[in-house]
């Protein structure tokens, strides 16, 4: 028997207001905490070149800076620790080369005044590339 005849059966539906409330919070979420990049910079094309540069290995002066302060240039010892006596021992072994690179071998218990000695005479000398020589520390 059936007693629900004249009653009208209601179709099932989905109610979508709901669901897009939950997305646009999610929405709103992700554009709070979405960090932005900006990316400034020029977009440059270089030009190119078939010629080849003839390799010349760099003019170096290597300076020594012992612990106790001696200094050599190119194994030679210089006299005094005066900024001058290193200035010109530096001179004399650039010669006539054109902006030699001046290579400090300090010893890791050196004073830094001899460094920076080394540094003022190789500035009064007009050299102005200077670079520094260490050693990889062993496992």
């Amino acid at each position: 028997m059936n007693f629900q005849r004249g009653r009208f059966r209601e179709e099932p539906e989905i109610n979508l207001i709901p669901m897009i409330d939950v997305l646009l919070v999610i929405l709103i979420f992700l554009m709070i905490t979405t960090t932005y990049s900006k990316f400034s910079g020029l977009e440059i094309n270089l030009p190119t070149a078939d010629a080849t540069q003839p390799v010349e290995p760099p003019n170096e002066i290597n300076v020594v800076v012992s612990a106790n302060g001696d200094i050599m240039v190119n194994r030679a010892a210089v006299g005094s620790r005066e900024v001058e006596a290193i200035s010109e021992a530096l001179r004399r072994a650039g010669g006539s080369e054109k902006e030699p690179v001046v290579v400090i071998n300090a010893d890791a218990k050196a004073a830094h005044q001899s460094v920076i000695d080394v540094m003022q005479a190789a500035q009064h000398a007009g050299y102005n590339h200077i670079s520094f020589a260490t050693q990889s520390p062993t496992p």
